[in-house]
């Protein structure tokens, strides 16, 4: 292993497999169940698509995730305390998953054998294809040479410029995840009324409604622009990604909208890229989360 260090996050990062792969990104999944007695490892033993078709096709029927064990980061960790490599490892925020302690003590139950292991666990304070975005502002530096002390410590500097503005199909699975009330679920089917919201933080907060999918997609992309004039950044200090859940046709013609209005900003952008919101944010979305997720680079061109 020649890498100055080592990459690792949990499941949430949403990276497609073969850019993990290319990357030399180890990823610990997740676990996703739609009966509350059988788990399969996302991306492993159940694809994004087959998750998302399931949910599509069994209306009424809510799955449920669950967080890496510590024995999972366990192994993703020995051979690189074996091996003597620094690890970064990058978990989805706290305030929704307990898999940043999983992976704490697996580094301290690993420290009995490997006393001088170093690995840096890392809470994201966010999540999902944003999550992903910051594992890869991690990747760069790796890559251009920082040292281990010095990508950790500007990873820490930067994860507080994330947001991710986004809204959901409908308010069934906020509701049943207890989100909003009843009344509020109504309401919103009636009314045919959508919420935005911005994470940030680690946090979920409202961000006013939309009639319709089109104008509550066009507020997060309203709430984009507005963060980008407040940050005093040029937009190419920015990584921006377009995230979508099991219509990828929508996601692609909500990321060419986002393109023409930062354009009309005056903003000089050709094209974001997109990824598929996976089955640890999607068990609390439903099947049509689509947002925007901006993180400030590590490195300022």
């Amino acid at each position: 292993m020649s890498e100055a260090f080592h990459i690792i996050s949990d499941g949430s990062c949403d990276l497609p497999a073969e850019l993990a792969e290319k990357k030399n990104i180890t990823v610990v999944p997740f676990y996703v169940s739609f009966d509350n007695e059988h788990y399969l490892k996302e991306n492993v033993e159940i694809g994004i698509r087959d998750f998302y078709q399931q949910m599509v096709d069994r209306k009424g029927v809510y799955p449920k995730s669950s967080l890496p064990a510590v024995r999972d980061y366990m192994d993703a960790f020995r051979p690189y305390a074996e091996a003597g490599v620094p690890v970064i490892c990058i978990c989805i925020t706290t305030k929704f998953s307990g898999s940043m302690q999983s992976a704490v003590n697996a580094r301290e139950a690993l420290r009995e054998e490997y006393p001088d292991l170093e690995i840096t666990v890392i809470d994201a304070t966010v999540n999902t294809v944003l999550q992903g975005l910051y594992v890869l502002e991690g990747v760069k530096m790796r890559d251009a040479g920082f040292s281990y002390q010095d990508a950790v410590a500007r990873l820490e500097e930067i994860k507080g410029t994330g947001r991710i503005f986004f809204t959901v199909g409908n308010m069934e699975y906020l509701k049943h995840g207890g989100r909003i009330g009843k009344v509020g679920a109504l309401a919103g089917s009636v009314l045919d009324i959508r919420p935005v919201i911005t994470l940030k933080r680690g946090e979920i907060f409202p961000s006013g409604i939309g009639r319709g999918r089109k104008r509550s997609t066009a507020k997060a992309t309203d709430l984009l622009v507005s963060y980008l004039k407040k940050g005093g950044l040029g937009i190419d200090c920015y990584s921006i990604v377009i995230g979508y859940g099991y219509d990828i046709e929508e996601g692609k013609e909500y990321r060419d909208s986002v393109v023409r209005e930062l354009q009309a900003q005056g903003h000089e952008v050709k094209e974001l890229p997109t990824c598929q919101i996976g089955a640890t944010i999607g068990v609390h979305t439903g099947p049509y989360p689509l947002g925007i997720g901006v993180i400030e680079k590590a490195i300022h061109n």
